[in-house]
Order: structure tokens, then C-alpha cells, then sequence
């Protein structure tokens, strides 16, 4: 496996990280022509396409095939061909919203993911890391494949749906969440699972599979129902709010199975990590712990109302899972891989930052989602506190990513 692609993908993240800090810059001196709503589209579907996904495609294929599967042409292929719709996102988004160039293209990256799963599971089955060292962590990766098919159901709605003059209605938020639900909660958690549960086995470290397997059974069956969490806003039959508050409680039993099975082996696994891996890795499944919480709280119908109402904690929650839980997670697992290196200076500098920028923004975002529920307006200079502390959101990142040094090759060994 080639660093290059390692090296798109984090490319791609500084484009969000970009992206993200020009649309905080519209609320505080908004560009004349700039249609907000269309860069928005941007950064999130580069976010999600060109970070998330690529990252999760690079790290399965070493991870779970031999190099004689794992660098077939077909895999080169379907990674570039992916690179070039989100290319193609990032231009027609800005300049069209959802319109029929920008459609096509995540219409294309769609397609392109059915056939990676396709073509993934299939060399899978004459994989012996998969039948053999890596059973149980495969568990993860299939449930993650469902979710990331299952989520396109909502992309694939959006045409009817606007073709039917439904655009902006419930129906249409609902398809936009119905994505989103099990793409945060199902695709990329899952992927984090399996890779984490992945280093277990590739160390050989004992953890309880019984316990384990049982976390993954709640985890995956709570997910499906834990949808309706995302349509509580539209204040739905009281059968709707019983059902997602069952499913809020179940993944809360799932967490506190998890965190006793981690307990366990945790001592162990912290001796094999090297310190920058061990310390995202915490703060990656403390976000994650976040995560289970905070879903839990939206299944209160007072709660549900309030987070609908109040966007701060709809984009902290975001921001929580795609880069406090999600992000940091794979940057813990690629150092720990060896994948990147961080011996420059600069490098370690440049995650400090990041790091503090992320907390301080959100913690920025949900004080000032609690100003509102108290009733206290805005926070002064609000919109220029977040722009001014989003300045180091691309620059740390950019000096992380410059500064780091990649692996010749991608592979499994440590």
C-alpha cells in the first residue's frame, strides 16, 4: 500500500479544516456572492467522503488481506475513482448546491463504496488474517459495510422526494438524518470498533469474547432503532419516543459493558502503545463515551426540543463524533501502526494545537448553546472568538501534516 493515498486522505482533512474555518469567517464579515449553505455541503460531504472514507478504505486493506489481494488494480481504481467525486464535490458544491453536477458526483462516490464493499468482503472470504487472527474484529467491519450501504438509502430518497416538491419539508430532513444517523453512529463507529478491536488481536491480548460479543449485539441492534433519536424534532407519536428511548438505554448498557471489558485489558494494551496513540486513544473513546451519552439525553422529549432548537449543539455533537471520537481515533491508530511518525518537532507542535482548538471550540459551542437555553443571548464577540480560535483548527493541522513523515509502505507489521 502506497503512502500516497494516506497522504490524500489527510490532504482532504486540511480542506475541511479550511473550508470550516471560511464559513465561521461568514459570520463575522459575511463574502459578498457566497452562498453559505453550499460551502456547508462542501465541507461536510469532503469531511465524510474524502477524510472518513478514504481513511477507513486505506486502513482495511492491509489490515484484513494479504499484499497479493490488498494491492489489486481494482482497488487502486476504485480508491482514485473515489478521490475524483469528491474533487468533483468540492467544486459544484460551492457553485450550485445540490444540483445536477454536485448530485452526480455523490451519486458516483455512492456507487463506488457499493462496489469496495462488494469487492472487499469477497477477497475477504480467501483471507486468512480474517478467518484466523482477526475473526472477532471482522464482526465490526461487516456491520460497518452494512451501515455505510444502509446510509445511502437516504441520499438515494433525496430525488423523489424533491421531485415530489417535498424539498426543505420534514420528509426531507429526515432522509438528510436518516444518512447522517448511520453514518456517525453506524459506519464510522463501527469501522473505529474493528480497527481497535483489530490491535487487541494483533497483539495477542486476552479480552473477554463473550462479554465482547455481547457489546457488539447491543451496540448493533440499538443502532438501527436509535434513528428515530434524529426525528424526534417533528414531536412524533409517543410509541416513536418509547421505542428511541429504549434504544438510547440499550447502547448506555452497551458503553458500560464496553468500558468493563476495556478495564480489563487496558493495562496491557497501554504498555504496547507508544504515548501520542495512548493519549488520542483516550481522549478518542472519551468522546465516544460522550457520544452514547449525549443520545441518551436527546431521547428526553424536553431535550429533544431544546437540541433541535439550538444549532450549537447539533454542531458540537457533530464535531464531537466526527473528530473528537472518529478523527483522533484513526490518528492514534495510524502512529501506533507506524503508518506516520512524529518525530519532527513541528509535527508534535502542530497536534498540541489542533488538540486545543478543537476543545476550546467546542467547549465555545455548547457555552454558548447553554447561554441560549438560559436565556441569555449571545456571548460577546462570540462569532469572533470562534473564527479567531478555528484559526488553529487548519494551521495546526497543517503543521501536523507537513511535518510528519509516512511510511514507505503501508503494511501490517509492527
Amino acid at each position: 500500500m502506497k503512502p500516497a493515498w494516506l497522504k490524500i486522505a489527510f490532504l482532504n482533512l486540511l480542506v475541511v479544516a479550511m473550508l470550516g474555518l471560511f464559513l465561521r469567517w461568514q459570520f463575522v464579515q459575511p463574502t459578498e456572492g457566497v452562498n453559505f449553505k453550499n460551502f456547508l455541503h462542501a465541507h461536510s460531504h469532503v469531511a465524510l467522503l474524502g477524510w472518513l472514507y478514504s481513511a477507513f478504505f486505506i486502513a482495511f486493506l492491509p489490515s484484513y488481506l494479504p499484499e497479493n489481494l490488498s494491492r489489486k488494480k481494482s482497488y487502486r481504481w476504485l480508491f482514485y475513482l473515489a478521490q475524483a467525486s469528491v474533487l468533483g464535490m468540492l467544486i459544484c458544491f460551492p457553485i450550485q448546491g445540490y444540483a445536477m453536477f454536485s448530485i452526480t458526483f455523490s451519486t458516483l462516490h455512492i456507487l463506488f463504496s457499493y462496489g469496495f464493499i462488494y469487492r472487499f468482503l469477497k477477497d475477504c472470504k480467501q483471507s486468512d488474517l480474517v478467518k484466523n487472527q482477526h475473526q472477532f474484529s471482522f464482526k465490526f467491519i461487516k456491520a460497518a459495510l452494512f451501515f455505510l450501504a444502509l446510509s445511502s438509502l437516504g441520499p438515494w430518497a433525496m430525488g423523489p422526494i424533491m421531485a415530489t416538491g417535498n424539498s426543505f419539508t420534514q420528509l426531507y430532513y429526515n432522509a438528510i438524518y436518516f444518512y447522517l444517523h448511520f453514518q456517525y453512529n453506524g459506519w464510522f463507529s463501527f469501522a473505529a470498533l474493528s480497527l481497535f478491536f483489530w490491535l487487541l488481536e494483533h497483539y495477542q491480548i486476552t479480552f473477554n469474547r463473550q462479554k465482547a460479543t455481547v457489546f457488539f449485539r447491543l451496540l448493533f441492534w440499538a443502532c438501527l432503532p436509535a434513528y428515530l433519536l434524529s426525528i424526534l424534532w417533528i414531536k412524533p407519536d409517543f410509541w416513536v419516543y418509547l421505542i428511541a428511548g429504549i434504544s438510547a438505554l440499550v447502547q448506555l448498557i452497551a458503553l458500560a459493558l464496553f468500558g468493563r471489558i476495556s478495564l480489563a485489558f487496558w493495562p496491557q494494551l497501554s504498555d504496547k502503545l507508544g504515548f501520542w496513540s495512548r493519549s488520542l486513544m483516550l481522549l478518542a473513546f472519551t468522546a465516544f463515551a460522550l457520544k452514547i451519552l449525549l443520545q441518551a439525553v436527546s431521547a428526553i422529549p424536553y431535550f429533544a426540543d431544546l437540541i433541535y432548537n439550538i444549532r450549537h449543539f447539533i454542531i458540537g455533537y457533530l464535531h464531537l463524533v466526527l473528530i473528537g471520537f472518529i478523527s483522533l481515533f484513526l490518528f492514534s491508530w495510524f502512529l501506533q501502526m507506524g503508518w506516520i511518525s512524529m518525530k519532527n518537532r513541528m509535527a508534535k507542535i502542530g497536534l498540541v494545537v489542533f488538540l486545543l482548538a478543537f476543545l476550546l471550540t467546542e467547549a465555545l459551542l455548547f457555552l454558548q448553546g447553554v447561554f441560549y437555553w438560559a436565556k441569555l443571548g449571545m456571548i460577546p464577540d462570540y462569532d469572533w472568538w470562534m473564527f479567531a480560535l478555528s484559526i488553529s483548527l487548519p494551521v495546526g493541522l497543517g503543521l501536523f501534516i507537513l511535518n510528519i513523515s509516512y511510511q514507505k509502505k503501508l503494511t501490517t507489521k509492527l
